[in-house]
This record gives structure tokens, sequence and C-alpha cells, in this order.
């Protein structure tokens, strides 16, 4: 079993670029197969979960030409089955977009339900309910989603919740249908953007991503383009992290400053320094941190896949801190791993009280899922002594390369 061994206590300094992010990936690799001539995806990360998915819509049939790490050439003109049932695909959380992808494109699909990490139930009743709205019969049976329409038709759909999975796969499945749909109270994160930007490149009509209101004027058919993926915020935001708990001074290059407003604003809060460039950031901390309150919420709010490595951060910093996750209801799982390292966190329902301590030591610990993986890194990289982490398939899902850039800024593994 693979694992991490981290030396803690050397202040990480220097440069890291940031890759192409995991989540506009997963919505993007996803909406190519929904045009019948070559798209061509650039800045794609080479993770994990981007490997599973270009096997799976390999598997039913698409062209996949691999150009090189980072960009990939995707035809969906030869695409055979629109059933996807493989173990794979059941790992991660994107393997739903192929339900509105397929739904759109060719008016049904038969998807596994997907799975990716246990930090708390992934409802999809908002997209079962844009999918019928659009005219779409549904069902789920023996761990799949079916759903099949003569036609789709636009309508009027607002979310009873602002959910990034449904207002992907809804906008997904009504560029392709009849006439005009709204979305309203959709999701707002920068990767919902981005998705629409790239099927916009392919002839897609949609408009308001990133707002209230997305509207949508079906079209007939779409056509091949070349896109590059946005930076990956969480990526961004790790490092960001990772640097002011080391007490380091890193410059963070190949980000959108705006996507980690909610982030800055915080590290600022508790007194480490961030400077803004055009495309970079940089953090840096030359003495104990502060403490503080976050809560996550839908962009731009604090991210909820940010909500471990503050918590990791804020548990060595001086005074008490309030952590409270609104999103997922199960993402406090790497607490007791903290616990073996020193921290000092109690965990109330939905809330982390976090007691900062001056410091960790160094534990035998493992990854519960990818984000608290990351953060677990971040433990390690400040810990006394040598941290084993376990589990880092998690961590593989979507940070490329993590040990190799966290060893180029310094770290000793």
């Amino acid at each position: 079993m693979k694992q991490y061994i981290i030396k803690g206590g050397t202040p990480l300094s220097g440069e890291v670029t940031i890759g192409g992010a995991k989540n506009a990936a997963l919505g993007i690799i996803v909406a190519a197969i929904m045009a019948d001539e070559p798209v061509t995806i650039d800045n794609l990360p080479d993770v994990d979960d981007v490997r599973v998915l270009l096997d799976a819509i390999e598997s039913i049939g698409a062209i996949v030409e691999r150009i090189d790490s980072h960009t990939v050439r995707i035809n969906g003109a030869c695409i055979n089955d629109v059933s996807i049932d493989e173990d794979a695909i059941r790992k991660i959380r994107g393997s739903y977009y192929l339900v509105g992808a397929l739904l759109g494109k060719y008016k049904k699909a038969l998807v596994a339900l997907p799975g990716g990490c246990q930090i708390g139930s992934r409802p999809i009743d908002q997209h079962i309910k844009g999918f019928e709205q659009l005219g779409a019969k549904v069902s789920i049976h023996h761990g799949k989603i079916d759903a099949q329409a003569e036609n789709l038709v636009g309508t009027h759909i607002y979310l009873d919740c602002p959910s990034v999975g449904a207002t992907i796969n809804i906008m997904m499945a009504a560029c392709m249908a009849e006439g005009k749909t709204i979305i309203e109270n959709p999701a707002k994160e920068p990767h919902i953007v981005d998705v629409a930007n790239f099927l916009n490149s392919m002839g897609a009509d949609i408009k308001g991503a990133g707002t209230d209101k997305i509207r949508i004027n079906g079209v007939s058919k779409l056509h091949s383009s070349e896109y590059s993926i946005i930076p990956d915020q969480i990526e961004a935001g790790t490092f960001m992290v990772a640097a002011a708990a080391t007490h380091g001074d890193v410059l963070i290059k190949n980000v959108i400053p705006k996507h980690l407003e909610a982030i800055s604003v915080k590290l600022i809060e508790i007194g480490a320094t961030v400077e803004e460039y055009d495309d970079a950031v940089r953090v840096s901390a030359d003495h104990r941190l502060g403490h503080t309150q976050v809560k996550t919420l839908p962009y731009p709010g604090f991210p909820t896949d940010m909500q471990p490595q503050i918590a990791t951060l804020l548990a060595l910093s001086e005074g008490t801190s309030t952590v409270t996750e609104s999103i997922f209801e199960n993402r406090f799982k790497y607490v007791d791993e903290l616990a073996r390292m020193g921290a000092s966190i109690k965990v109330e329902g939905n809330v982390a009280i976090i007691e900062g301590v001056e410091g960790f030591t160094g534990a035998a610990i493992s990854a519960p899922d990818l984000r608290a993986g990351a953060a677990l890194v971040v433990a390690g990289l400040v810990a006394e002594g040598y941290t084993t982490i376990d589990s880092i398939h998690f961590i593989e899902r979507g940070y490329e390369n993590f040990e190799g850039k966290i060893t180029a800024l310094g770290a000793v593994s």
C-alpha cells in the first residue's frame, strides 16, 4: 500500500504551479461526448478521477486520444451505448454527469450511481427533478439511474438548493432540448461557469452561469472545439494553507485570485500575509496565527472542500476557533487523526470547536477522504518528527503530483 512519510518542521518556500480544476474537468470531459466532432481539452489535471472518467467514455464508444498528460482529444461520434456500469465509475462523484450528457444527446441514459469520498449524502433528487421537468422519465433500480425521454422540451426549473451537480447536469441536458430553459437558484461555483463556457464553445447557447439565473436556448447539435480548463481553486487553497501553517513563503502560480477570495480573507483575518497578482497569489507567515470562525457555504462563500485544511491550520493557531460545516454532514472524520497528532478539537453536530495548540507531533495516520487527506499532509508538514499517512489513493484522486510539488517547496519526505 502506498503511503506518505513526512518529516515535519520545514517552512515551505518557493513557487508552485497549480493544475487544471478537477471538478471542472469531470463536467467538461463528459460534455465533450455531446459533440459528433473532435474536441480538444487542455490544462487537464492528471489525476485518478480524470483517468477513470476517460476510460468510462471510451468504454461506450467515444474516441479518446491522450495527446499528453494534460491534453486530450475526444470524439463522441461513435458512441454505441448509453449504459455505463463499471466498478471504477461508481467510485467517482462526476459519474452522474453522464446522465445529463447522454440524455441530452441521445434522450436516454443508464448510469451507475456515483460514489466518491464518503463525506456525507449526495442526494440526486434535484437532478431527477430537473430531468423530469424537461420531459424525461427517471427511475433508480439495481444501483443505476435510468433516464429516458421521447423528447426534451425547455422549461422553467427552480432548484430547492444550489446543487453543483444538479446545475451542471440539467445545463447539459437542456442545452440540446427544444426551446428555452431557465434554471433558477443554480449553484455559482467557478467550475459551473467553466462547463457552461465549454458548452458554449461547442455551439451551445447558455447565458447567466455564475449568477442567480441561467438561461439556455436549446440547439440541435454541438461542434468541435479547443478549450483550456480553469485552474483548480482547491489545489491552490491547499497550498495557501500549507504555506501559512508551516510559516513559509510560497508564490502560488496559475490561479484566478478572485476564485480564492473566501480563503484569502480568512488567512488575512488570522494574521497571514496574502499578496494578489494577475494570475498568482503569495502567502507567507512568520508567527503563530490567530483564531476565527469559519462556515462553509456555496460559492462565493468558504468552500466545503477547504474545510479540513483550514481546520488543521486553526488547530495550530492561538485561541478558540469554530468551523461550521453546512454542506456535508460527515466531513469531520479527519478529527480523530489530528487528535493522534495532538490537536484539541471537539465536534458537536456540524460544528468543530477548536482549541489551538502550539504544535503537532508525528504519528501514523490514515486519510479518510480526498480533502481530509490533503489536510493531514499539511499537519504532517508542521509536526515534530515523522508522520506516516496511509490510504493516499484518496489524495491522488484529486491532486496531481502532490508529493512532488510539496517536496520542491522544501518538504522532507
